[in-house]
Formats: C-alpha cells, structure tokens, sequence
C-alpha cells in the first residue's frame, strides 16, 4: 500500500517538475498611457529615482521600506537602493537615455528571490501629449517558473504598472498646470 502511495507521489512530483520546466523562462511586461505633459517634463520625473519615488507604485507599498539614492541625481548611473520587510531588498539603475525618447535601467532583485531585470520607458511625443511605454523584460529560474503557474508575471507586475502611470500622469500634469 504504501509503496503504491510513495509511486503516485513520486509520478506527480515528476510531472509537476516537467510542467515547471515547459514554463516560458522569459517574460516581457508592457503598458503605456498618455500624459498631457511635453517628454521633457515627463522624462525628468522619470530618470530622477527621488523624483521617481513619488509616483511609483512600489515606494507606496511598504511604508517600513528604507531607500536610498548613489552617483548623480538623475540620468545615467542614478541608483536606488532599498530594503523592507514586503518589498524585499534590490536597486535600481539608470543605464541609458536618449533625452525626451527613452530612459533604460537595470532592477536588481536582491531579496527575497534574486533577479536582473531590465525596465524601458519610451517617451513618444504627439503634439502637446506624450504616449509613455513601461516595459519590462527579463527570465524566470525555476521558481519563477513555479510561481508563474499561479499567478502570472502580466497579473502581478502589470497592474501596479498601470497604477504607477496613473500616478505619473497626474505628477506631470500637474506641473504642467502650474506652470
């Protein structure tokens, strides 16, 4: 009896491991909106990570995080790096900007599940508007993998990404208005 229970256990945990592994070890996240704002003004609350913080909706979700800022204020090498109990521990850093076009950084995940990935905003300017895209691509390990089969990188990551784009709209409309 028992060496029956220890076979169905033992062909389940194999096949649970093979679905695992035909998970895609890659994922890409996207979503854009437009902002009543030039790309000048929305680039600036973009590549400064202080400025950054303010709309983002991951400084929002743990008021115990610890942040802080290295190299220069904004563009290429300004650098987060933060610490809390739900938001883990990593860095973030600007990599590459073309002004008014694009701002690249690398996120480093530290804790609690190490991960490299790489975000990209596009700025595209149509008259007085801007469409702003907030992409990010990077691979899922094993566990990734397993966390994926319940709840999805797209579910986890695009929502707040969306909420982050709300809030910067608003930032940078609002700097708009005031000037």
């Amino acid at each position: 009896m028992w060496k029956k229970i220890a076979l169905v256990l033992g062909a389940i945990v194999v096949v649970l491991i093979a679905v695992i592994a035909m998970q895609p070890s890659s994922f890409s996240i996207e979503r854009s909106i437009a902002i009543e704002a030039p790309a000048g003004i929305v680039a600036a609350h973009i590549q400064n990570l202080r400025a950054m913080d303010a709309w983002s909706p991951w400084a929002k979700m743990d008021p115990q995080m610890t942040i802080a800022y290295d190299g220069p204020a904004a563009g290429v090498r300004a650098r987060s790096s933060w610490e809390g109990p739900q938001m883990g521990k990593g860095r973030l850093t600007v990599i590459a900007v073309k002004p008014d076009q694009e701002i690249e950084m690398k996120l480093e995940m530290l804790k609690p599940m190490a991960a490299t990935n790489r975000i990209l905003f596009s700025l595209a300017p149509i008259g007085a508007t801007t469409q702003v895209t907030w992409h990010m691509d990077g691979s899922n390990g094993f566990i990734g993998k397993a966390l994926s089969l319940f709840i999805g990188m797209d579910e986890m990551v695009g929502v707040p990404f969306e909420n982050g784009l709300a809030a910067l709209k608003t930032v940078a409309e609002s700097e708009v208005a005031r000037r």
